[in-house]
């Protein structure tokens, strides 16, 4: 059965045999693990030395600058060889080879983002604790519901988009905090970190244009899922535009 374009409540059947797709339980329990952890790795290690991960942060860092090279390339080449819109593009269900490429770096994008929970932990056991932010805990909590939800029902078409932005700013992020994990000597070669925030800021204004024109034009894709990516872009704005504010423009107000 092919879902319904419009309506999107007919779970992909491509995608449902893949790991962590079929119910939405294992990701919720993903979910309650890790506001778990978020509570009580603080006070676990509230009278404990914080870890030297220096070594284990930078492999980590650059594998996940490797994994998100490998997803914005499979992103950018499937997506030209299907001759996709970046304007319009349906989800194509069919079990041709370049539809279940695109399917499967779907599903890749949406694996990392259970991969990068890992990030709390590192901030936890290093008692770098005012990292755990509102922004921080909401944006990775709330990322693997979302691409859960794009994973099961529309893995391909529009979806692609975000994927191919959000691979190359996370290319540049995770290359960020490996270069900082060398140590502070690297501090003089990261002044570029104010464009990193600018440039996250920079990709929610790209989606939610995207989805806002999709949103008001015919286009054979889900509505409730681009309202759903919309609405989620203007919270994700409202955050990042108070942490720029917050960390760049008020301190400079301050000093």
């Amino acid at each position: 059965m092919v879902p319904d374009s419009k309506l999107c409540n007919v779970p992909d059947k491509r995608t449902d045999p893949w790991l962590l797709v079929y119910s939405p339980v294992s990701v919720a329990l993903i979910f309650l693990v890790y506001l778990c952890v978020v509570w009580a790795g603080p006070r676990l290690m509230k009278h404990r030395e914080p870890f030297d991960l220096k070594v284990f942060l930078i492999v980590y860092n650059f594998a996940m600058v490797g994994l998100s090279a490998h997803m914005f390339y499979e992103f950018v080449v499937t997506s030209w060889l299907s001759n996709y819109s970046f304007l319009c593009q349906p989800v194509d269900y069919s079990t041709s080879p370049l539809s279940l490429r695109m399917a499967k770096a779907c599903w890749w994008f949406f694996f990392s983002k259970v991969i990068e929970l890992a990030d709390t932990i590192f901030f936890i056991l290093r008692k770098k604790n005012s990292q755990l932010t509102f922004l921080h805990v909401y944006h990775h909590g709330t990322m693997i519901f979302n691409w859960w939800a794009g994973i099961k029902y529309v893995a391909g078409g529009q979806s692609f988009f975000i994927g191919l932005v959000n691979t190359f700013v996370h290319i540049v992020m995770y290359s960020y905090y490996g270069l900082a994990a060398i140590g502070p000597h690297m501090q003089k070669y990261l002044w570029w970190k104010r464009y990193l925030t600018s440039l996250q800021l920079l990709q929610f204004l790209l989606f939610l244009f995207h989805t806002g024109y999709n949103l008001f034009t015919e286009c054979d894709f889900p509505d409730s899922m681009n309202a759903s990516v919309f609405s989620y872009c203007v919270t994700l704005i409202i955050l990042f535009s108070n942490f720029y504010y917050q960390s760049y423009l008020n301190k400079k107000k301050q000093k």
